[in-house]
């Protein structure tokens, strides 16, 4: 018996294969995720709500969802604190959507104002709003806080930069998130 060209073999393999793969049906579409069907909350007093995408940081994705600005001054448990500017207060959602925990710092979080500069939470302000500075972030566990600063009374607000925990064996920190409020 003669043996057959080897390019008319390979050509006819090729096409044996092709015509394999083809054959197969096309796999369905994926059912679409559920999801939480979460109560609306009514916005704060003095509060306005800010529609902004969620961020990620690191291991923490972050939303901004509420935004006070002109406060000169507020009430704690205990008593009432005058700014030396103005106090601004960000609220935000931080979760961990990983399967490690992941750390959530008050101090790390920067406000951005339209001279450039990046203040710090006032410490004294989460204290006696009692804020958490330093929180645990379990897997899947989500928060949500507020952020007190106080800044100069005529500046304004242009953002808000989000610092996440770097991912577990890392190290090391993170760029930040920045996100628009202005």
């Amino acid at each position: 018996m003669r043996n057959l060209p080897k390019p008319f073999t390979g050509a006819a393999l090729a096409a044996a294969l092709l015509t394999a793969c083809s054959a197969q049906p096309s796999p369905a579409p994926a059912a679409p995720t559920p999801t939480y069907q979460l109560t609306p909350r009514p916005v704060r007093p003095g509060e306005r709500p800010v529609t902004a995408a969620p961020v990620t940081d690191g291991d923490t994705r972050f939303q901004v969802i509420g935004l006070q600005t002109g406060l000169s001054e507020f009430v704690g448990s205990h008593g009432e604190w005058r700014a030396k500017g103005q106090y601004v207060v960000v609220r935000i959602v931080a979760d961990n959507p990983g399967r490690t925990n992941s750390r959530f710092v008050a101090g790390r979080q920067r406000l951005l104002t339209a001279d450039g500069a990046a203040h710090a939470v006032d410490r004294f302000a989460q204290a006696i709003k009692r804020q958490p500075d330093t929180i645990p972030l379990g897997a899947e566990v989500r928060i949500e806080m507020d952020l007190w600063f106080d800044i100069p009374r005529d500046a304004k607000v242009t953002g808000v930069r989000l610092y996440g925990d770097p991912p577990l064996g890392v190290g090391g920190t993170t760029q930040g998130a920045t996100v628009p409020l202005a």
